[in-house]
């Protein structure tokens, strides 16, 4: 078995829970309980099995204030995708929240101070170009978001890009408070809106506790929690790019997952759109020949914690 095939495996694992976590979100949301509730209670329970492992992992959010935009980020990014691909049409929302090659280029470049190269300009444009196609149907005149799904997948995806970039940033500061700063800006997020769509009437309070849904809740967290530990051992294991193709699986898994479930239309325009940001999507994960081997390198040379990328 090559080095390599376990890490694969373990983040194709976690690009699978995050693929399908659609249709138990759905399930919980027939059964009362609101998708952000659902991603409430699934970020609390990692909070506190992170806790119970590392009690003084919050001490991390006090010392480094690049933690608080990364609880934001990262909260935001959990409370736009499990809403969106809870209510909407899969394939469409998974599809906007991968325009993550548009968005990394402007934050890369305030953040990271990187300047835009030409290739990633190319790229940026090929993702454009593929968005507006998805977005635009027979019955609009214009290429905009049609629903509120669509916003907060292509919200999700702006905040899943500035998470990257701010992992990257903050990559010194202790592992276990970023995973404070992450898992606790889902779970407090996704409550806060829950109580403000409470009141407004967009969202409908918590059903009485029954057996069928809790357990669906627990075993959805867990899912979660094991989901996330394969990212790190399979993250910590390859270079970048590799990692970054591989969690391209999540596409196929959830569209695959919603065509046979009838959760999304395969109509042209979407497929061609999808394609485009896809393109663009690999575009930029593939890496040239100079650059690969000294990510290798790296990776080889590097087998502490601090390689590992958080996600």
């Amino acid at each position: 078995m090559s080095a390599t095939t376990l890490p694969v495996l373990a983040l194709m694992c976690n690009a699978l829970v995050w693929g399908v976590s659609w249709w138990p979100f759905r399930q919980l949301q027939a059964q009362g309980l609101h998708p952000l509730w659902s991603t409430a209670l699934v970020y609390w329970f990692a909070v506190i099995c992170l806790l119970l492992w590392r009690p003084n992992a919050w001490r991390g959010m006090a010392a480094h204030h690049g933690l608080w935009l990364l609880f934001l980020a990262s909260g935001l990014t959990n409370v736009g995708f499990n809403w969106a691909v809870a209510t909407g049409d899969v394939l469409r929302v998974v599809l906007l929240f991968y325009l993550m090659p548009v968005w990394s280029v402007p934050l890369a470049w305030w953040l990271l101070a990187e300047r835009p190269r030409a290739a990633a300009l190319w790229r940026l444009a090929l993702a454009a170009l593929g968005v507006l196609i998805v977005l635009k149907t027979p019955g609009t005149d214009w290429p905009v978001p049609q629903s509120l799904p669509d916003w907060l997948g292509l919200m999700a995806g702006f905040c899943f890009a500035l998470t990257n970039i701010l992992l990257l940033k903050l990559r010194t500061t202790p592992e276990a408070s970023r995973m404070v700063a992450m898992f606790g800006g889902g779970a407090l997020l996704a409550s806060l809106v829950a109580f403000l769509g409470m009141h407004t009437g967009m969202v409908q309070a918590v059903p009485a506790a029954s057996a069928s849904w809790v357990w669906l809740a627990l075993a959805l967290s867990v899912a979660f929690l094991l989901g996330n530990l394969a990212l790190q051992y399979g993250a910590a294991r390859l270079p970048a790019h590799t990692t970054a193709l591989v969690m391209l699986t999540e596409v196929v898994f959830a569209s695959l997952s919603a065509g046979a479930l009838g959760a999304a239309q395969l109509e042209a325009h979407t497929l061609l759109g999808g394609s485009l940001i896809l393109a663009a999507s690999l575009l930029a994960a593939w890496p040239a020949p100079a650059n690969a081997r000294k990510a290798v390198k790296a990776v080889k040379g590097d087998s502490g914690p601090g390689a590992a990328r958080q996600g």
